[in-house]
């Protein structure tokens, strides 16, 4: 193979089936046929000498070339963009609607400061909320169902940061600690709390999915301990109300307990075991990596964080 005689064309396509992991979507996002896109595949495939890209049942898979050769036609590919096609992006006339998912806690709390920086800076954008209810929202990316995805996500982040490359990028946002809380006129409000006692109280479990265990039964399954969970919710608020009305007890990141609105009706408590922090993400595709407005809302997101006392 000469590079001289190589089709830049068929890198683009390539660039565009690899972020989308589907044909007819990569067709779609180059204003092509999805037969055009499969052939243009198949000349890079042979140009190359490896099939590239593996159809599945849910859309197509990389092979290890493919992931080896990404990341430099992704990086070259938005070098040039970025050279020939500067972006100019005014917010105050933007029409965009961001379709964001995150836990109803974290709504409540970023929210309200989103609004008004829209209110001020971008009345023309809107923001449509998706319920968040797993931990791992990549294929809600992937399908292109939401463009970005606020929370906790300690598996999904650990497989990015030391996994082979993939489409989907991260941010930090903030860290938390997890606390134990119960109302105020707890039995156990009074006093130290310890280990015996925290197992031998009744327990609710704030879970996305419905699970019945979480991380705290983890860090208590290496102390050889374990807990009761009388109730499982799926939403913080609803937590927090029953717990405040209730002898339940939960444990909850500390920053979150406002969002229960029972602030008043609620104490916080040291966990008398070891847990590891709370660390909350941003997570998008890379499809949005260098779009102007997703940059603007990533960079509205991080001001939150610095101006708020997560």
């Amino acid at each position: 193979m000469s590079f001289l005689t190589l089709d830049l064309n068929l890198l683009r396509v390539f660039d565009a089936v690899m972020i989308e992991q589907n044909l007819t979507r990569a067709a779609g996002r180059l204003a092509m046929t999805q037969p055009a896109v499969s052939n243009a595949l198949k000349r890079l495939r042979d140009t190359l000498g490896d099939e590239l890209l593996i159809r599945t049942a849910h859309g197509v898979k990389p092979t290890p070339r493919a992931e080896t050769l990404w990341p430099t036609i992704r990086q070259a590919l938005s070098e040039l963009e970025e050279a020939v096609m500067p972006a100019s992006f005014d917010v105050s006339k933007a029409h965009v609607t961001f379709r964001m998912a995150m836990a109803d806690a974290t709504a409540a709390l970023w929210l309200p400061a989103l609004v008004r920086s829209l209110e001020k800076e971008a009345p023309k954008i809107d923001v449509r909320l998706a319920p968040l209810t797993t931990r791992d929202p990549r294929p809600m990316l992937l399908h292109g169902d939401i463009d970005v995805a606020i929370g906790f996500f300690p598996g999904v982040v650990a497989q990015l940061a030391g996994g082979p490359d993939t489409p989907i990028r991260h941010e930090q946002l903030y860290s938390g600690k997890y606390v134990c809380v119960m109302r105020k006129d707890h039995p156990l409000a009074k006093s130290t709390l310890t280990v015996d006692a925290y197992c031998a109280a009744n327990h609710l479990l704030v879970s996305f999915s419905g699970r019945g265990r979480g991380l705290v039964d983890e860090a208590l399954a290496h102390i050889n301990r374990e807990r009761r969970i009388l109730l499982t919710v799926n939403q913080f608020f609803t937590g927090g109300r029953v717990v405040a009305n209730s002898d339940l007890i939960t444990v909850l990141p500390r920053h979150l307990i406002a969002s229960t609105g029972m602030t008043g009706e609620l104490i916080a408590k040291e966990l008398p075991f070891p847990m590891p922090d709370i660390h909350i993400d941003a997570l998008w595709h890379e499809r949005d990596a260098r779009s102007p407005a997703h940059k603007w809302l990533r960079k509205q997101l991080m001001a939150i964080t610095a101006d708020s006392a997560f």
